[in-house]
């Protein structure tokens, strides 16, 4: 079966087109990572891929369960993904909807995950580093992760830069047993 992510390309190229069409990409940033979320939840999952269920009713229990109606686009997105039984692609969908989102607002989610809690100001020092380095807006999340001993490891995309003590001391014990 191919990868997720290249099933879930097109569809989130195609929603992306029609949300930008309609003036509702901010929207549909929230609704794709709630369906995503929806369809990982193990009773939904569960629920939606009983063969007893048929297109209608599992389109029903979704758009049930979701925060706000689907505008008109999203009530056929969720209808051709139910019918080409691509359902568990919502949560790949959802993540390249936001890169697509994010590429065309200039942006790049950013996460920095230290060993310790850092403050505002030292955030926004080390967001303004990688911005300038990046060249562009970056959006961050900021996650303690104690095992990681000290320092931070920064992702923003395909990029990692790791400079914690963990990383460290990993390529400290590669040199050691390689020589």
């Amino acid at each position: 079966m191919a990868e997720l992510s290249t099933v879930a390309r097109p569809y989130a190229e195609a929603l992306f087109a029609a949300a930008a069409g309609a003036g509702s990409l901010d929207r549909w940033v929230g609704l794709t990572e709630e369906l995503g979320a929806l369809v990982r939840h193990p009773q939904v999952a569960d629920l939606v891929a009983n063969p007893k269920l048929d297109a209608k009713q599992v389109f029903d229990v979704l758009g049930g369960l979701l925060n706000s109606p689907l505008p008109p686009e999203g009530t056929n997105f969720l209808q051709l993904l139910i019918e080409n039984d691509r359902l568990a692609t919502l949560p790949e969908v959802a993540r390249q909807f936001r890169v697509l989102k994010n590429a065309a607002d200039g942006v790049a989610d950013c996460l920095i995950e230290s060993a310790f809690a850092l403050d505002g100001a030292q955030v926004s020092e080390l967001v303004d580093k990688l911005a300038t380095k990046f060249g562009l807006k970056l959006k961050p999340e900021v996650r303690v992760d104690p095992s990681l001993i000290g320092g931070v490891r920064v992702t923003v995309g395909d990029h990692v830069l790791d400079t914690s003590v963990k990383s460290r001391l990993a390529q400290m014990q590669a040199a050691l047993v390689s020589a």
